[in-house]
């Protein structure tokens, strides 16, 4: 990719208007930013937990020691 297309799809990225000053031949070949949003089903948010609650006990021990830090 040359130096040109990196900045067009740097741009593309960047600023919401040049994006929508494209046509949706140009927005098809733009490849996917890696910041776009990430969508996860209910079952993998179901999965997810987060810390125990207890911030005592996390700010006491050492990162990764407590299992509500990990």
């Amino acid at each position: 990719m040359s130096k040109s297309q990196k900045d067009h799809v740097l741009r593309a990225w960047r600023d919401p208007e040049y994006y929508d000053s494209l046509s949706p031949e140009e927005r098809a070949a733009l490849p996917a930013s890696p910041a776009a949003p990430l969508e996860l089903d209910d079952e993998v948010l179901d999965s997810i937990t987060g810390g125990c609650g207890n911030k005592l006990t996390c700010l006491a021990t050492p990162c990764g020691q407590s299992p509500c830090c990990i």
